[in-house]
């Protein structure tokens, strides 16, 4: 079968070949390929019907649905892109988000919807906006709207570089910015990050991680690219996943701390997700204890770490199963290598020129991958891509002789002190390994002596002070790497997807100081 060009000619083609095969199950209900295309073809049709058409974007809010892909793939079939929206944004977050893209029609949640119509008023370009519900009953707008639409085919008039998915970056560093996907961005990442990992008879994935981040939509279409039923839960808790479990899914992407929770939960829990025959995790580092256990836990089980980007539709590096089973332990904290059809170069971030194999510099990355742009923003995607089309990450890594990535830092997460470049990550594997820690993020903070100093902020599964832990890193590390203190609280402060938010530790100590506190 030849690569598809669009993201809705796989869900044709498994509607054709397989119609009465399930395709999506969530929260008890489940359609079959021919049901679930006559569904996109029929929002297709109602979208057409209200003028969305080539170059324009739709919108969804709530938390995962089907829906939601089912806008993606309607929406390409006219020229037109899905924003995605984090659903935990603020009414001023939501009202920058929706008049910045541009969305002519939003399809929102229930639980959500007071809050659009908090801020209808302020809204330059909605025209419709449509309530879905979770269980799809009576007075579900949505379903009324399917329900009475006439579907369409594709639009001749659609390209593969036509934007299909927009979503927004964190805005750590200003205004959050919407990052175009294109068609052929989105199956470029399905046919390499997933290479050599298909899907077959009796596999079922299940989609856990929120379709606003990268990892959650870029999941969703490898089960769709191979035609596998999807087991979509509505959030990443541990009754949804065991339900998933339970019915047959095999297949998961999830982060690490779902992982870190299921050992926490207990024998059962971790028999349970012993089912599995493919774990994939990534979004933010993997404690190495916490992946020994892991791959004792489950010998069958094939780990896949992938590292990657929204620029970049999701994964851009992956360390695959043979590696988890057979690399030495430095190679098991490195991001892999870069999927097929991909580039990687270490750059000095000041000059831009590349630096020797080995040695740290900032990571770029030249993929067909690589989004179409900031959405209306061409000086950033200027500043963001070179001319020659290498994406800047803003990460800061290497790469061995072997072509093996290793993400140190971030350029904004790098500790200065005393002119000696602290990489937080190098600080946290340490720690990660002292058996009373549980989670580990280190921070500079201000020091009117070396300009910042090295803070740890860590939960605990044991008893241990401070000093102990200042002093264990010190058994390991060279002393002005150290943390010269430590904070013991009970969470770490967490976006939706299981990531740290070192900006929130930061803050508290850098307020009113000259350093950004992202």
């Amino acid at each position: 079968m030849p690569p598809p060009k669009f993201l809705d000619e796989r869900a044709a083609h498994w509607a054709a070949t397989k119609p009465d095969e399930e395709a999506v199950t969530y929260l008890g209900r489940t359609w079959t390929w021919s049901q679930w295309y006559d569904r996109v073809r029929r929002l297709a049709g109602a979208l057409s019907a209200w003028g969305v058409g080539r170059g324009d974007v739709v919108a969804f809010l709530d938390k995962n649905h089907p829906a939601c892909v089912e806008m993606t793939l309607a929406a390409g079939m006219l020229g037109a892109g899905n924003a995605i929206i984090n659903f935990r944004l603020a009414a001023d977050e939501l009202d920058y988000v929706l008049n910045d893209c541009g969305a002519k029609v939003l399809v929102v949640g229930e639980e959500l919807r007071p809050g659009i119509d908090a801020i209808a008023d302020r809204l330059t370009a909605v025209e419709h906006i449509v309530t879905v519900t979770p269980e799809g009953g009576d007075g579900d707008e949505y379903e009324a709207l399917l329900a009475g639409a006439s579907p369409v085919d594709r639009s001749p008039e659609v390209t593969p570089e036509d934007t299909a998915i927009v979503m927004y970056s964190s805005g750590t560093t200003g205004r959050p910015k919407g990052i175009a996907l294109t068609h052929s961005n989105v199956i470029a990442h399905t046919l390499n990050a997933f290479e050599g990992w298909p899907l077959g008879d009796g596999d079922k994935s299940l989609v856990a991680m929120p379709l606003f981040h990268v990892g959650g939509s870029s999941y969703m279409q490898w089960g769709l690219h191979h035609g596998a039923p999807s087991y979509m839960t509505r959030d990443i808790d541990g009754m949804a996943l065991a339900g998933g479990i339970l019915a047959g899914a095999n297949r998961t992407f999830l982060v690490p701390a779902v992982l870190s929770k299921v050992f926490e939960t207990g024998d059962d829990a971790v028999k349970l997700f012993g089912a599995l025959k493919t774990f994939a995790y990534g979004a933010s580092p993997m404690p190495l204890p916490l992946l020994r256990s892991a791959l004792a836990a489950w010998p069958e089980t094939e780990f896949i770490q992938v590292y990657g980007l929204t620029e970049v539709s999701g994964a851009i590096s992956r360390l695959g199963p043979d590696d988890h089973r057979e690399a030495s332990e430095a190679r098991l904290m490195s991001a892999g290598t870069v999927v097929p059809g991909s580039e990687v170069r270490v750059v000095d971030p000041d000059t831009g020129d590349e630096v020797p194999v080995g040695e740290q510099g900032e990571l770029w990355f030249r993929s067909p991958q690589l989004m179409k742009g900031y959405l209306n923003r061409p000086d950033d995607t200027a500043e963001s891509i070179t001319p020659e089309g290498w994406f800047r990450t803003g990460d800061i890594g290497r790469v061995d002789d072997g072509g093996y990535i290793f993400v140190e830092d971030r350029l904004k997460d790098m500790i200065i002190s005393g002119g000696e470049n602290i990489y937080s990550i190098e600080v946290e594997r340490v720690l990660a390994e002292h058996p009373a820690v549980s989670e580990v993020a280190v921070i500079g903070v201000p020091d009117e002596k070396w300009g910042e100093s090295v803070k740890a902020v860590v939960t605990l599964d044991g008893d241990v002070s401070e000093s102990d832990l200042i002093a264990f890193a010190r058994e390991h590390l060279a002393a002005y790497k150290c943390p010269k203190s430590v904070d013991i609280v009970d969470e770490l402060p967490r976006n939706p997807t299981g990531k740290i938010l070192k900006k929130d530790l930061r803050k508290p100590y850098w307020e009113g100081r000259d350093r950004t506190t992202v």
